[in-house]
């Protein structure tokens, strides 16, 4: 049996390591988006405010984005609030443009209403390049299937990796630094693989999750039902956005909205996602919401994230165990690092399976010429 995963971990690793290493090396690079886009985009990620300065009502930024850009609708808009040392990260707008319903996103100053950018693609920025890059291998929808495959190797790749090493606990600080260059290579590999698999079994699993309910959505909404074009607002203009806010503040303690989703889509509602003062570390800033009817303004349903299932909060725990930033800066470096980790993986796997390969045609090589002298 041993033998058998033995087989299957080699040849998997050999099928995905290209893929691997471009999705492990993008991903911890990501777990920086926000810091890097900071550095590349200081206009359009940060504005200099003062700590009592009130943010513009979201009627009247979505109006400035509407009059900016007759031709397009606001889909969704995510939403900043904190200020630090003078300094807040801007609002975000995507927007959809008629006839073709491509996505665009804006960058707007909440506090002045000042559009900092024009409409640019979601996949223009750097680092928003590579997020495509890292969950579909810029292959849209096809791409995502094959990020799910990856990811499931990747799960198995961490499992069985874990069941074929896992005496390997009992001598994890021993590197055979003097012995033969394929020893020390054997003990480097087992001793990143077992060091990084807790990190390495979380980033597959959530990954492949992922991967699996945008492909599952794609095929839904794109294929299997006829896609609707988007000329016009889906909910009624006479609601006010900022009420609706305010509103959803006051439903759910301590609520504060992070995002918002206008009606793009004619079965979609209004609808708030937010944060909630928790002692769970895990909860998402998308992990509660409010919904509301998108003609009446009526409250459709609500969800603290303090008050679901398990198995909503298990999901919606997945965003900070993907992306490492769960426990602030210490957590992030530790996934950014561990992160890489399968691409010395890949180097030192290869390695063997090569040295392997090396000796076993060598060895047929000689009982050849054995049996021909023979």
């Amino acid at each position: 049996m041993r033998k058998k995963i033995f087989k299957w971990h080699s040849y998997l690793a050999l099928i995905a390591m290209l893929p691997l290493i471009i999705i492990c090396i993008t991903g911890s690079i990501l777990v920086f988006k926000v810091e890097i886009d900071t550095v590349l985009m200081p206009k359009k990620m940060q504005v200099n405010v003062l700590p009592t300065s009130p943010r513009l009502s979201l009627d009247d930024l979505i109006s400035n984005i509407k009059s900016k850009f007759p031709n397009y609708e606001v889909g969704t808009w995510e939403i900043f609030d904190g200020i630090s040392n003078n300094q807040a990260r801007t609002d975000t707008a995507y927007i959809i443009r008629h006839q073709d319903n491509i996505w665009k996103k804006v960058y707007i100053n909440q506090y002045t209403g000042n559009i900092l950018s024009e409409p640019v693609n979601l996949d223009h920025d750097l680092t928003d390049w590579l997020l495509d890059l890292h969950y579909q291998l810029l292959l849209a929808t096809k791409g995502a299937f094959v990020g799910f495959v990856i990811a499931l190797i990747f799960l198995f790749l961490a499992i069985s990796g874990i069941i074929l090493y896992r005496q390997f606990w009992l001598k994890f600080f021993t590197l055979r630094l003097s012995k033969a260059k394929q020893i020390f290579f054997s003990d480097l590999h087992k001793m990143i693989g077992i060091a990084s698999s807790p990190v390495l079994l979380i980033l597959a699993f959530t990954g492949a999750y992922w991967n699996a309910s945008v492909v599952i959505h794609e095929v839904s909404e794109h294929i299997i039902e006829e896609p609707v074009i988007m000329n016009a607002p889906y909910h009624n203009q006479q609601l006010s956005i900022e009420k609706l806010k305010h509103t959803s503040s006051q439903l759910i303690d301590s609520f504060t909205a992070t995002y918002l989703v206008l009606p793009f889509e004619p079965n979609l509602d209004i609808t708030f996602y937010g944060v909630v003062d928790s002692l769970n570390p895990l909860h998402s800033e998308y992990g509660s919401l409010v919904s509301f009817d998108k003609h009446s303004g009526i409250l459709n349903m609500s969800q603290d994230i303090r008050q679901t299932d398990a198995l909503t909060v298990t999901l919606d725990s997945f965003r900070k165990l993907h992306f490492g930033y769960f426990a602030g800066l210490s957590s992030k470096v530790i996934w950014c690092i561990l992160g890489l980790s399968p691409v010395f993986l890949s180097i030192t796997g290869f390695y063997l399976y090569w040295q392997r390969n090396r000796r076993k045609n060598k060895a047929k090589s000689n009982r050849k010429a054995k049996s021909n002298l023979d």
